[in-house]
């Protein structure tokens, strides 16, 4: 899986009735306060929830194992999740989660089912760009490369020519591996590529340093390690996605998820979830 990665007003009709039954003008105060409230529609709805205490509404999937995925007590945990019931608490609001299939995550945004997407979602169109704020990345991702810890072949991505990587023909690895003149053996996705690796079958796998993180935690004892790591201006972050507008409600986002950082939280939440600080660039 590829790495995947915010209400109307009725005052303005009540006002109306009354202006009928009066016959007065409403003073430039009056039409100026009730603009303002028109204008930020759902953003002052979504700040004033946040100033007030009240409950932030986020998508996620929930079965998106190690961000989003219910544990076996049936919670719902991962490391979006609770990175956002961090962001939660430093801001004093409650978080309710609605989740939601990845293809209509960002439907359900759109739609304003939801206030934000706690899902890896990374903005790199610029279609979702035009259309998304992204608040203060809490995980950054890019390709790394996997092979036996034995094989001290590779000392630089220049190093993977001629050597045979394990990857789907329709990912960006396999574009990639392509890219620095591997030879690709195809298969289907990345549990087969690591077989095929650890078989000798490969040389090495490219993937997302994510999803390889979390196959080296959830088997320690691999005979497989990270033997390259993509530069940092090359690592894409994810972060809280919202529609654009609300800028007052993102900077406070953004003010919690920077204490977060500071305070330690999101290296903890990383180590816990991938065995790796994966908060920073």
């Amino acid at each position: 899986m590829s790495y995947r990665g915010l209400r109307n007003l009725t005052v303005m009709a009540t006002g109306a009735i009354l202006l009928a039954a009066c016959n007065q003008t409403p003073s430039t105060d009056s039409t100026k306060e009730a603009e303002a409230t028109q204008s930020t529609g759902t953003d002052s709805d979504l700040l004033s929830r946040i100033n007030s205490g009240g409950t932030i509404n986020v998508g996620t999937e929930g079965t998106y194992p190690p961000y989003t995925y219910h544990d076996e007590q049936n919670k719902l945990t991962g490391y979006d999740v609770e990175v956002t019931r961090a962001v939660a608490d430093k801001l004093g609001v409650k978080v309710e989660f609605k989740e939601t299939q990845w293809d209509a995550m960002l439907a359900g945004l759109d739609a304003k089912r939801f206030d934000m997407v706690a899902n890896q979602v990374s903005l790199t169109t610029p279609e979702r760009q035009a259309k998304y704020d992204k608040a203060e990345a809490y995980s950054w991702s890019g390709a790394v490369v996997l092979a036996p810890k034995s094989d001290s072949r590779f000392n630089s991505w220049e190093s993977l020519k001629g050597l045979k990587s394990a990857q789907s023909l329709s990912s960006n690895y396999g574009e990639l591996a392509k890219k620095y003149e591997a030879e690709v053996v195809p298969v289907d996705g990345m549990a087969q590529a690591v077989e095929l690796v650890k078989q000798g079958r490969a040389d090495f796998t490219l993937n997302d340093n994510l999803a390889v993180l979390d196959y080296l935690k959830k088997f320690p004892d691999s005979s497989l390690e990270i033997k390259l790591k993509a530069p940092a201006e090359e690592m894409t972050g994810s972060g809280l996605v919202m529609l654009k507008g609300d800028d007052a409600a993102l900077a406070k986002i953004n003010e919690a998820m920077d204490e977060l950082h500071k305070d330690g939280t999101l290296t903890r939440l990383s180590e816990q979830f991938f065995g790796e600080d994966i908060s920073k660039k």
